[in-house]
């Protein structure tokens, strides 16, 4: 039997790779401050990133380590605790013998490439946060070029699908929309963006910790290239509901004003490059490779909103 353990259990794509873990050949450790079970036989074992004791624990005897985790939104949390957190896992992978699976973001890219993103997109962060990243993306790689671990980065877009936690589109659109409310964005309505549906993220996320030929490599997990502006995504969610509501849209310098009174736009500030041009993540090297493709936009809008195909 296999161990996979989940460090940073209960998030959206922790909760998908699970699901796609589950079998009777594999065991399934949830670690967190509070896990909970996905599947009946997981392993629930609590405690804290922050401490290299826990994570040694958790990840003992594991094949594959999911470092699936998000940290609460502020620069000043993730520049305190993400290269902890990022130390005490490769310590413990490296312990423990375990393969390292990162799930990442876009942000420690180099925001001039925002336009095309692939799997060779240069890191070069200019933001708080995207240092942040870039700097436990060079620890995570320095430990694979030194041969202590094995592990690929796997990574996604914007984020969005059914029930998501802390997703801008299901927050500023679809769930607003479904209550009846005027959905809303930041900075560009017209902009082409990238969202990746979250049962791709977890399927593919998943899928790839069980391919010998895809580690130690980064992948960009399959995205739509619709690439649709929230305005497309507010006429098709319109179409789906019946509805004719419009996008109210924050503009710069707004943003900059309520940023004073509202924390997490001023958090949201460093991330303009990603809403005030076009912001195209490509996924062509898993499709090519593994033939994953990703769920199309309509359909993925359709089981966000719960609505039956």
């Amino acid at each position: 039997m296999k161990t996979y353990t989940i460090l940073g259990a209960n998030g959206n794509i922790a909760l998908e790779v699970s699901k796609h873990l589950a079998g009777e050949e594999n065991s399934i450790r949830q670690f967190s401050r509070n896990p909970i079970k996905v599947n009946p036989t997981d392993e629930l074992v609590s405690g804290d990133l922050l401490n290299l004791n826990d994570v040694k624990k958790a990840t003992e005897g594991s094949e594959v380590v999911f470092l699936l985790a998000g940290l609460n939104y502020s620069a000043k949390t993730w520049k305190e605790q993400w290269p902890v957190v990022m130390r005490n896992t490769i310590e413990a992978c490296e312990m423990s013998k375990s393969k390292l699976v990162f799930f990442d973001n876009m942000y420690g890219l180099n925001p001039e490439h925002v336009g095309d993103i692939t799997e060779e997109t240069p890191l070069g962060a200019e933001g708080e946060k995207g240092k942040v990243r870039q700097a436990i993306l060079e620890m995570l790689w320095r430990a694979v070029e030194e041969k202590r671990i094995t592990a690929m980065v796997a990574r996604a877009a914007d984020f969005y699908g059914p029930a998501a936690k802390n997703s801008i589109p299901n927050e500023m659109i679809i769930n607003k929309m479904l209550d009846g409310k005027s959905p809303q964005w930041l900075y560009s309505g017209d902009k082409a963006h990238s969202f990746t549906y979250i049962p791709d993220a977890g399927y593919a996320t998943a899928f790839l910790s069980q391919q010998e030929d895809a580690w130690n490599q980064t992948w960009n997990l399959p995205t739509s290239d619709e690439f649709p502006s929230a305005n497309k995504i507010v006429a098709e969610v319109n179409k789906l509901l019946g509805s004719d509501k419009k996008l109210s849209v924050l503009p710069a310098f707004a943003m900059g004003l309520l940023g004073i009174f509202i924390p997490i736009l001023k958090e949201m500030k460093e991330n303009r490059y990603q809403l005030d041009q076009d912001y195209r993540f490509h996924s062509k090297k898993i499709a090519e490779k593994y033939n994953l493709h990703p769920t199309p936009l309509v359909t993925g809008l359709k089981r966000s909103l719960n609505i039956s195909e």
